[in-house]
């Protein structure tokens, strides 16, 4: 295994071990504010096209990608485990991170793990 990315939800624990963290909270959408949404998870669609139309946020999966492959081709040539965090873990982290395994197809091995894609909407 190449990469690794992980999904979270900040407000479910620390994020997971990584050399690349990345923190939507501040700065991208919250589909759980929509109560249509809030219930829903990266695995429907309305929540796909509500995350991947924000503005920047495919600027930042390229971004990401990016990154990543740099950190691929550098001269250790070592696994990149990345994290990609949200409030929760069940929108725009889940969301991104299937994303960027996409974005990088073939150029590099890259599995997905949803850590907190299947814990209950938190209240807030």
């Amino acid at each position: 295994m190449n990469v690794s990315i992980t999904s979270f939800g900040y407000l479910h624990g620390a994020p997971p071990a990584a050399h690349l963290t990345f923190d939507l909270r501040h700065h991208f959408r919250d589909p759980h504010i929509s109560p249509a949404l809030r219930h829903m998870t990266a695995r429907d669609p309305q929540v796909r096209l509500a995350v991947l139309g924000t503005p920047g946020i495919r600027a930042l999966i390229e971004a990401i990608s990016a990154a990543i492959l740099a950190y691929r081709t550098g001269p250790g040539g070592q696994p990149v485990d990345v994290a990609v965090g949200c409030a929760g873990g069940r929108h725009r982290a889940a969301v991104v991170a299937e994303a960027i395994q996409t974005a990088l197809g073939a150029l590099t091995t890259a599995t997905v793990t949803h850590r907190d894609l299947a814990k209950p909407v938190v209240d807030r």
